[in-house]
């Protein structure tokens, strides 16, 4: 019986601020797994990392109780399939799982979904025609509901979900205010097509960055994924019936998960201008993932949609990874190459 040496990442130790990886172990074992019916093998080749492991590390419960300790940090994966007992799946096929850290699983045929490298670039699934596209797709058209002609700004616009928002709205026909950490974000988005990139940092306060918005004449959809001083300036510079979603609160998470800031400083901006505010979760759109698809593989098979990376090679990389989404230093999708 062919035997596999295993890596796995666990979760050990709740942060209490900066996630890193003495919040991890890393354990090594060999496993010679026997596959029960219609069970498959795999072998992981690209592991996501996404701010919201942060979110389920808190120690109070937000949508689902918090990240069990001394389990492995879950995570979505690229992997092939090294052995199969299922009619379905074969040695060497592509799919995508939530098998989480680990360079090994054994999962049942039901928990995976194959993938066709023939139709786009495998690490899509983690990305633009994964929980990422899902999240911007469905996010921004169906709680954003932009109009062709509006403006639409985006926080953390740069990033995995923020820079396809900026896309979708784009395509959508709409006017993009893109907001952005650093000055090579910035020129990103200017290729991409959006009216201006703002890099926040170059603004003292939250008042400057509200008056430049609204000197650019105010905002129509608000796509957060940051919240803090780039939420302060834009809950204060709403149009009339302009709709907020909020998709993440980044800024937040190092410290104030368990103990927040204040409540909403700004929620007498909505009622002036008979705003709405909605949360939006990936999960609540799962069941609607060929639709996104359909939408959106056209646009990536035509070069109309740019799906951009960082690439972490090294499963030993893992926490390292996660920490650095915090310190704004991917553009695009964070994933790291097991090897």
């Amino acid at each position: 019986m062919t035997s596999y040496n295993l890596k796995q990442w666990f979760y050990v130790k709740r942060p209490d601020g900066r996630v890193s990886e003495q919040h991890y172990a890393l354990r090594e074992s060999v496993i010679s797994p026997t596959l029960a019916k219609n069970e498959v093998l795999l072998e992981a080749k690209y592991i996501s990392v996404d701010p919201y492991m942060r979110i389920q590390q808190a120690a109070k419960p937000n949508w689902e109780q918090p990240h069990a300790l001394n389990t492995v940090q879950g995570a979505a994966v690229v992997a092939q399939v090294l052995k199969s007992n299922s009619e379905r799946f074969k040695q060497g096929d592509w799919v995508s799982a939530y098998s989480g850290w680990q360079t090994h699983a054994v999962v049942h045929a039901n928990e995976i979904q194959a993938l066709n490298p023939n139709d786009a670039d495998v690490k899509t699934a983690l990305g633009v025609l994964g929980m990422p596209g899902r999240t911007a797709w469905f996010g921004l058209m169906e709680a954003g509901k932009p109009k062709a002609g509006e403006t639409v700004v985006v926080s953390g616009a740069a990033g995995a979900v923020g820079s396809l928002v900026t896309q979708f709205a784009i395509k959508n026909g709409c006017r993009v205010i893109a907001l952005a950490g650093s000055e090579e974000k910035c020129t990103w988005l200017e290729e991409l097509g959006v009216a201006y990139a703002l890099n926040y940092k170059q603004f003292d306060s939250a008042q400057q960055l509200h008056e430049r918005l609204m000197e650019l004449g105010g905002v129509d959809v608000y796509f957060d994924n940051v919240g803090g001083m780039n939420t302060d300036a834009v809950l204060s510079s709403l149009n009339l019936r302009a709709r907020v979603v909020i998709c993440g609160q980044i800024s937040q998470y190092d410290g104030s998960l368990d103990n927040p800031e204040l409540g909403p400083r700004f929620l007498h901006q909505l009622l002036y201008k008979r705003a709405t505010i909605q949360g939006i979760l990936a999960r609540d759109f799962t069941h609607r993932m060929l639709e996104m698809i359909n939408h959106i593989l056209p646009w990536l098979k035509a070069g109309e949609i740019q799906f951009k990376t960082t690439e972490i090679n090294g499963f030993e990389n893992l926490p390292s990874a996660l920490e650095g989404l915090f310190e704004g230093k991917n553009i695009g999708k964070a994933i790291v190459r097991v090897k």
